[in-house]
């Protein structure tokens, strides 16, 4: 089986899933671009092009990826997010496998530039096959009738790369509370910060503070214990940080799923979230699921997460749960049975 994987913003991500697919003896080959902050020196099966739509530069790495992406002959080629129209002349070399991660955007911050939608949405839908990461996206495409080719859901892995994984933390040095990720209207800030504000002002309280981390554009003061750091950040600043939390809040307004449910996962740190989308099919069973404007419930599984010992004991569920359901190597799998399926379907050429 031969993959070729073209990514050119998910790159942590893609990364993990190539390396997984070649351990289960998959030749892959990716094509990426140096778009996401995490990027770094390119690694073997990798070739870095621009990945965005400047249409006098590039052309000629351009021309020798897609000639060594014919010499390659994949048997299937994926797709997720791309940005440079040019890339499609790529996804043609074989049966096409697009990975979809939404069904539809968070809100207006989440909706692609028009010229994006212009060149890929209809584009996109021409797909040979789907991937999406939950149930509940599968059954959104169904209803709106974005499922014709055939569809199939995967594990949704995080992109912290398994090598840079801390040690469980102990009850002892488990302190704050984080919102992690682009802080954008769909994160839900107006009822996380109340709820926070009841838990601070409770007996519960033990001094925490709600950590933000991430871009982004918040009006109006923080609220009293909360901390925003609003660069874009790096796994290796901060993974010591995420991973002595006492719990990680996911409690937005809309999700499709969220990378920063599993990434919680994977590091042992409970999740709070709503009962938007897909947040609480990811949920371990008996982890805080309210709803999307339930200040109470979210304040008071704050108020049960500030005692140390009870973030652990939750913390080691999520991570079980993680590696059974979520790990990279189970995803692996699954994804090499699905392009198994797309391979032996696709019509003789």
């Amino acid at each position: 089986m031969r993959v070729l994987l073209l990514a050119p913003w998910l790159r942590p991500l893609a990364r993990i899933h190539a390396e997984n697919l070649q351990s289960l003896g998959v030749e892959v080959m990716m094509v990426t671009s140096n778009l996401h902050f995490e990027s770094d020196q390119a690694r073997p099966y990798e070739t870095v092009l621009l990945g965005r739509p400047i249409p006098w530069a590039g052309w000629l790495p351009f021309i020798e990826a897609y000639r060594a992406a014919q010499r390659f002959q994949p048997d299937v080629v994926v797709t997720e997010m791309f940005r440079d129209p040019r890339w499609r002349l790529l996804a043609g070399l074989a049966p096409r496998v697009r990975m979809l991660h939404d069904d539809k955007p968070h809100d207006e911050t989440h909706v692609l530039p028009w010229w994006n939608r212009l060149f890929f949405d209809r584009w996109d839908e021409r797909a040979d096959a789907t991937i999406v990461f939950s149930d509940y996206v599968a059954e959104s495409l169904r209803a709106q009738g974005r499922a014709a080719a055939p569809l199939y859901v995967a594990p949704l892995i995080s992109d912290l790369a398994p090598a840079m994984m801390p040690e469980f933390v102990s009850a002892e040095e488990r302190k704050n509370f984080l919102l992690i990720g682009r802080q954008q209207p769909y994160k839900n800030h107006d009822v996380v910060f109340a709820a926070w504000d009841a838990h601070t002002r409770g007996p519960a309280w033990q001094g925490d503070e709600l950590v933000l981390l991430g871009g982004g554009d918040l009006a109006g003061p923080l609220p009293k214990h909360v901390r925003w750091q609003q660069s874009e950040f790096q796994y290796r600043d901060v993974i010591a940080e995420l991973a002595r939390a006492k719990g990680s809040i996911s409690h937005y307004r809309t999700a499709s799923q969220s990378g920063v449910q599993v990434l919680a996962m994977q590091l042992g740190v409970p999740t709070l979230a709503s009962d938007a989308g897909a947040l609480p099919e990811y949920q371990p069973y008996g982890a805080s699921v309210t709803g999307i404007d339930d200040v109470q419930g979210l304040s008071q599984a704050m108020d049960a997460l500030a005692n140390p010992e009870e973030a652990v004991l939750q913390g080691k569920l999520a991570q079980e749960h993680y590696r059974n359901h979520y790990d990279s190597p189970v995803a692996a799998r699954r994804l090499l049975e699905i392009f198994e399926d797309v391979t032996a379907h696709a019509p003789v050429s």
